[in-house]
């Protein structure tokens, strides 16, 4: 159900296509997009839509509603929000005007940034450049009416570009904000180098540290993008490939050397995150001259 007060002004311009093919293809899709200069009374709200939105506003400021968090997005401010979730937004309260940016995307891309750009599935605002958040903006309204195969990349890039420089931006603050936390997080990843090969666990790593589980959790994958379990898998893994590579170990010996507690559970797991088992790697993979 969508709900809305289409208070703009004329010159306010909102697009939309059907990604083809190729476009469907891309890490980043985008099928409606917009300029609005909102006025006071301008406003949307809404169930469900298979989509995520970026906002990026660029005078007054909207009032941006889900889940129970009320942001004002205010100048310069950029935000991606999950629209499967119930929301509204509208011009800020007190003010004359919205004018923003808006963009519905979707694609792979895009939803291994939202995590960093909604984290807990909770939107929030990033400080964006205007310059850096206004080319790729542009050029996904100017392309995206073309319809090319050419326009197609050209927007998918764009998208890319705006939501991992949003991304970066939002990434340096919380790290800049975080002090000995990220510290922390240094220590715990250089821990889980030096002792791959051994049994480890969060709870280990944590024992003589007086940090909550949950917090230290939250910020490792804040910080690596990953879970430290996840991390000490793929650390394994990238040692496994070079032992593959460089050695002619048996892979039962290499499982062993790297962790794993069985040739057969090391197999798996390397398959599923190279897309290869041992042997295939060793025999593909290209080995050092003499």
């Amino acid at each position: 159900m969508l709900t809305y007060n289409m208070d703009v002004e004329e010159r306010s311009v909102w697009l939309r296509t059907t990604p083809g093919t190729l476009a469907a293809a891309q890490p980043y899709t985008c099928t409606e997009a917009g300029l609005f200069y909102g006025r006071a009374r301008f406003s949307t709200a809404r169930n469900h839509k298979e989509s995520y939105i970026f906002f990026y506003t660029l005078s007054g400021a909207g009032l941006i509603e889900q889940g129970g968090e009320n942001i004002t997005l205010q100048e310069g401010e950029a935000l991606l929000m999950d629209c499967r979730t119930p929301q509204s937004y509208c011009t800020a309260p007190g003010q004359e005007r919205w004018h923003h940016y808006w963009l519905h995307l979707d694609g792979p891309g895009v939803k291994a940034l939202a995590p960093l750009l909604c984290p807990d599935g909770r939107p929030a605002a990033v400080r964006v450049p205007r310059q850096t958040a206004l080319e790729p903006l542009q050029t996904v309204l100017a392309e995206l009416p073309k319809e090319t195969a050419q326009s197609a990349v050209t927007v998918g890039l764009a998208l890319h570009t705006l939501l991992a420089h949003t991304a970066r931006i939002r990434l340096g603050a919380e790290s800049d904000n975080a002090g000995g936390g990220r510290a922390l997080i240094e220590q715990c990843v250089e821990h889980i180098r030096r002792h791959y090969a051994e049994p480890l666990t969060v709870d280990g790593m944590l024992a003589d540290i007086p940090v909550s589980r949950s917090w230290f959790m939250r910020l490792f994958r804040q910080y690596m993008g990953v879970t430290p379990y996840s991390y000490l898998l793929s650390y394994r893994i990238t040692q496994a490939k070079e032992l593959l590579v460089l050695t002619d170990l048996p892979v039962g010996d290499i499982a062993q050397r790297v962790g794993f507690g069985s040739e057969s559970n090391f197999s798996c797991r390397f398959s599923a995150m190279t897309g290869q088992s041992p042997l295939a790697y060793r025999k593909s993979a290209m080995t050092p001259a003499g």
